[in-house]
């Protein structure tokens, strides 16, 4: 192997010191600075300190120790152009032809509750940044590490020939710049954030999204366009972006948005010794929704509400997924199939539907924050040139917030049923109405301009699907302007509403369910869903 120099300069010394044996252990020379470099001389390894490669001493607290001629022209000097390696000849400096640096912990940093505005600056880094960038740019003579998961494939190459091969430094050089890319987004977000009064804005003055593609798909919405699909740099826990698909013909952009819509749906009826629940989806729409003694008995009654349209549609569960509920699921067309397990015996039925796509996600554990509990912190629109940008509907509504404003209190499985239908029509398109009872979706009207027709709508399905309404609960997803939306409910059945309140008209409305002999309950919020 021709003489290779290695600079190792990280914050994060994750198997650093086993990547510096192995480079020793090739002849590789080693440059390294301040803790690194006691790191690897503590371990017994050869390394020279880059004030010792430098002839300048590190200074203002370790600030400038890289940010040299003997570093920078080592990385940048391309070794086919004869008159770059006469300069490096005429001024003694040697060629780097490794990099491995990661960057000091900033987003660790002003992710701290105390994190202070010194704290930040003092995470800022400045030569690791620069290093990187000088070694990216030279990727044809230098490989760059910002990422302890490269350090495998790089010692494998040079273990195999002697070299890191031209593919693998591109491919180096551009996690580089995309790492470089994502830490400056992190510093202007966090600059961009804070107030005159030293705290932090919810919504900074600059917005830098920050995204990983995951693949790009064979079209979009529509076959005349394009599109592919991206993850959040750092995504929650439990979100559809963590799936392993387990089998089934590749995703579309159709399938990816709705089995978001089902899965979030379906995260909301708990786990672990929840009921089993079953969400099934058509055009991001819930069109059947239960709770059941297992998967089985789930579907099965999350398929009553709405046969027709369930055809073709995205199914998620909460549960392990058995044979017996498989066996179910398979009887019908299925574009994509979510649970966090299944057992062996689902999988051989399911793997007679081979285009069925089998998505296995774990549900995420639960926690403080909207992010722990698998949910995102913000929501995002496209408008025009622009962007709307908001916190996400993360709201749980608890039984304390709720208020009973009829002369009729609900009765505890009449609340039961109000909750349910509470939590189905956060994920139904506004206008939503949607009908319950037992644990189970009776009808659904959505998307619809008026909330009387979203009423009548949710009663026509109800009626199609051969169920009764009498003695049903129905959410509507925002307040009853006016009483005729009520009315139309109460004829088709319903005996208890629970609905946000807040309209001019609110006393009208519930002089008509007093009238009309129902419970309702307001809960002071609203769930529009566009």
């Amino acid at each position: 192997m021709t003489s290779l120099t290695a600079l190792l300069s990280v914050s994060d010394k994750t198997g650093v010191l086993e990547l510096a044996r192995a480079l020793d252990a090739l002849g590789v020379r080693l440059l390294s600075t301040g803790g690194t470099a006691k790191l690897l001389a503590d371990a017994g390894l050869r390394v020279t300190e880059v004030a010792e490669h430098t002839g300048f001493p590190e200074m203002l607290d370790g600030r400038v120790k890289t940010l040299h001629p003997a570093i920078h022209g080592g990385l940048l000097a391309r070794r086919d152009l004869p008159a770059h390696m006469a300069a490096l000849g005429a001024h003694g400096i040697k060629t780097i032809d490794l990099l491995v640096v990661n960057l000091y912990p900033f987003e660790a940093t002003v992710a701290k509750p105390g994190c202070t505005l010194d704290d930040a600056i003092e995470n800022i880094d400045i030569g690791g940044p620069a290093m990187v960038r000088s070694a990216a740019k030279n990727w044809k003579d230098v490989a760059v590490l910002t990422d302890a998961a490269q350090y495998p494939q790089v010692l494998a190459e040079l273990q195999a020939d002697g070299a890191v091969s031209a593919a693998t430094k591109f491919a180096l050089a551009v996690a580089a710049f995309n790492r470089i890319s994502n830490y400056d987004a992190a510093i202007s977000d966090y600059l961009s954030s804070l107030q005159p009064d030293g705290t932090r804005a919810e919504f900074p003055a600059q917005a830098n999204a920050r995204f990983v593609k995951l693949q790009d798909l064979r079209y979009g919405e529509n076959p005349h366009q394009s599109a592919a699909f991206y993850r959040d740099l750092h995504p929650a826990p439990g979100s559809l972006v963590t799936a392993t698909q387990l089998q089934g013909k590749e995703l579309s952009y159709n399938n990816i948005a709705d089995a978001d819509a089902a899965w979030e749906c379906v995260k909301s009826f708990g786990h672990d010794d929840a009921p089993a629940a079953c969400v099934i989806v058509k055009h991001a729409n819930p069109c059947g929704v239960a709770l059941g003694a297992s998967a089985a008995e789930a579907y099965a009654r999350a398929f009553k509400t709405d046969p027709t349209s369930a055809f073709g549609g995205i199914i998620a569960f909460n549960c392990e997924l058995d044979g017996a509920g498989a066996t179910l699921v398979a009887q019908q067309f299925v574009e994509v199939l979510m649970a966090p397990g299944f057992t062996a015996e689902a999988l051989a039925v399911l793997a007679a539907k081979k285009n069925t796509r089998v998505l296995q996600i774990a549900l995420p554990p639960g926690g403080a924050t909207p992010w722990q509990q698998g949910r995102n912190a913000q929501d995002v629109k496209r408008v025009g040139s622009g962007l709307l940008i908001q916190t996400a509907d993360n709201h749980q509504l608890t039984r304390a917030e709720i208020r009973c404003v009829t002369a009729r209190q609900p009765t505890p499985a009449q609340l039961d049923d109000l909750l349910f239908a509470w939590k189905v029509a956060k994920y139904v398109k506004s206008n939503a109405i949607v009908f319950c009872g037992g644990g189970m979706t009776l009808g659904v009207g959505a998307g619809q301009m008026s909330r009387v027709d979203s009423a009548r709508i949710a009663g026509i399905k109800a009626a199609n699907a051969g169920l009764s309404l009498q003695g049903s609960a129905v959410a509507s997803d925002a307040f009853f302007p006016f009483r005729d939306g009520l009315d139309v409910v109460v004829d088709a059945g319903a005996t208890s509403v629970i609905q946000p309140g807040g309209s001019v008209r609110d006393d009208e409305v519930i002089a008509a369910a007093n009238e009309r002999g129902i419970a309702m309950v307001l809960t002071g919020v609203r769930h529009f869903r566009h």
